[in-house]
């Protein structure tokens, strides 16, 4: 295939493995979204019906308007302090912080306690993030990563946020665990395949039931450093919500996924020009939280979640103000609550890491995890 095919991305990627050899998943991935120059996060706003993806604040005001009364009740349970931080990571359109903002307006003292703080490394986000904040009467500032916020009392939430974080993949040989990376084939193409050499003790690491996995068997996994991160800003006087698509227990299998206007594509195709995601493993972000010394709370699907806050209240209430809305409101209050293969309530997750002194936190549940 002529060189010339080929995206700027991909001849960098083509580069990279012909000077260093082939790329872990995760790099490629890494390279993927938010390459400095041809990275997808970097060169598109791709949120919403017109973009390539659509998440859960875009389905009905609903979900953001909740989130908003759960950060208020964190907010209370923290003993309500003046100067709050409110972090979001990857506020996307920024559609979730407006709402969030909205409904915070109900509890003025809370409203007047906060300082905004927005985690987002897409300068086309960030510039339509101030577009669309444009107007607040909330201090509000822009970092590129959460180490930049500065210290005090915090409120994260992350809304499909960890499921664009690099993956690694490991594929069980008959010889032992070998790291899966991207390579070029014979023929030109990129292809993944397993690794030279054998991860060392790589099953001793794997919980108990996986570790006797037959052959040919997928394990992803993250690097601990975001939930270390969260863990540590909150576990003294704070506390953060997460939501999005994973499972509640560790397992086996290839979740990376690439998404091109709402349809699944070759996540090895056109790099850059897709959304690469993952699922996320929610027990090991809880494990890695209280690992760091905070306290995980759930997690619970996000219809056990939403439901616990009253959505179905809510949308009782938009209708009665909103008639004519009335079916646009129940296939929302579906599309967010529903557990079949095309809503979010099953496969979407909620979990809250906080300072271990907060107390119950609202439709969650404090959790012990155990490694083993």
């Amino acid at each position: 295939m002529a060189e010339d095919y080929y995206s700027p991305l991909e001849r960098e990627i083509r580069r990279l493995i012909a000077v260093a050899g082939p790329m872990p998943v995760a790099d490629y991935m890494r390279l993927c979204l938010t390459h400095p120059q041809y990275g997808y996060y970097v060169t598109r706003a791709a949120i919403g019906a017109g973009g390539d993806f659509i998440t859960a604040p875009e389905v009905s005001q609903m979900f953001g308007e909740l989130v908003g009364l759960w950060v208020a009740a964190a907010w209370q349970e923290m003993g309500a302090p003046d100067n709050v931080r409110l972090v979001e990571l990857g506020p996307g359109r920024g559609t979730m912080m407006l709402d969030v903002l909205r409904a915070a307006k109900a509890a003025k003292k809370f409203y007047a306690a906060i300082v905004l703080h927005l985690v987002e490394v897409s300068p086309k986000l960030q510039e339509l993030q101030r577009q669309r904040f444009a107007g607040l009467d909330v201090p509000m500032w822009w970092h590129p990563s959460l180490a930049e916020v500065p210290d005090g009392p915090v409120i994260i939430v992350a809304n499909e946020f960890i499921d664009a974080l690099p993956v690694h993949q490991a594929i069980k040989q008959a010889d032992g665990w070998h790291e899966r990376v991207v390579a070029v084939a014979d023929d030109g193409a990129l292809v993944m395949r397993p690794a030279q050499d054998v991860l060392p003790n790589f099953a001793a690491t794997l919980p108990r039931e996986l570790r006797d996995a037959p052959e040919a068997s997928i394990y992803e996994w993250r690097s601990d450093t975001v939930a270390f991160d969260i863990g540590r800003r909150v576990r003294n006087d704070g506390a953060a919500l997460i939501i999005d698509y994973g499972h509640a227990r560790q397992g086996l299998g290839e979740t990376l996924q690439a998404v091109v206007g709402h349809s699944f594509a070759d996540p090895l195709q056109a790099p850059g020009e897709a959304d690469l995601t993952a699922h996320v493993d929610f027990a090991t972000l809880a494990i890695s939280a209280d690992i760091i010394g905070a306290r995980s709370h759930g997690p619970v699907s996000q219809r056990d979640f939403l439901m616990g806050l009253g959505i179905d209240k809510r949308a009782a209430a938009l209708k009665a103000a909103r008639p004519d809305k009335s079916a646009e409101i129940d296939a929302a209050l579906a599309r967010l609550t529903g557990t079949g293969p095309n809503e979010m309530g099953g496969l979407f997750k909620v979990l809250a890491i906080a300072d271990p002194k907060i107390g119950p936190l609202p439709a969650l549940q404090p959790t012990v995890q155990e490694r083993q």
